[in-house]
């Protein structure tokens, strides 16, 4: 009989308790990230990444610029359309790399963005560089959050 009073005062949780306290920390965990929504945290910091590398890539033209009485690096020509930097396109590479750069910038999603560094091989930056006939840059990326411009001119 003494054994039958002992286990009428263990103590512990029973198994509806356990099951609402897991219920409540799943519907927490649920709101927690609904809120945080780690998708758009990721194409927010691609997209930062991007415009530090359209910055960065007007600021190397910019430096070439500046050492070469206000010539264009090799690959580009005032009055220019919209065209890729790629070694197909607008091929600035070599010119910049990496005198003025230390690596070319690459869209995030290209490779990792890791940046190119080898100039004789094909490469594509996913970046676009325009020049108007009055030699104003224009280097461009593509944004995948919507309603955000990533572009910067000089």
């Amino acid at each position: 009989m003494s054994s039958a009073k002992s286990l009428k005062f263990q103590k512990g949780f029973t198994l509806i308790e356990l099951l609402m306290v897991i219920g409540i920390l799943s519907v927490l965990v649920g709101i927690v990230l609904v809120a945080i929504n780690p998708s758009n945290q990721f194409k927010q910091a691609n997209d930062t990444k991007r415009q530090n590398d359209v910055v960065a890539i007007l600021g190397a033209i910019g430096q070439y610029q500046a050492d070469h009485n206000d010539a264009l690096p090799a690959g580009l020509s005032s009055n220019m359309s919209s065209t890729e930097l790629s070694s197909n396109g607008a091929n600035i590479c070599a010119s910049l790399v990496p005198a003025y750069i230390a690596a070319l910038p690459e869209d995030p999603l290209i490779s990792g963005g890791v940046g190119i560094t080898n100039c004789s091989s094909n490469y594509d930056t996913g970046y676009t560089i325009a020049i108007s006939a009055t030699n104003t840059i224009t280097i461009a990326g593509t944004a995948e959050m919507p309603g955000v411009t990533i572009s910067v001119s000089r």
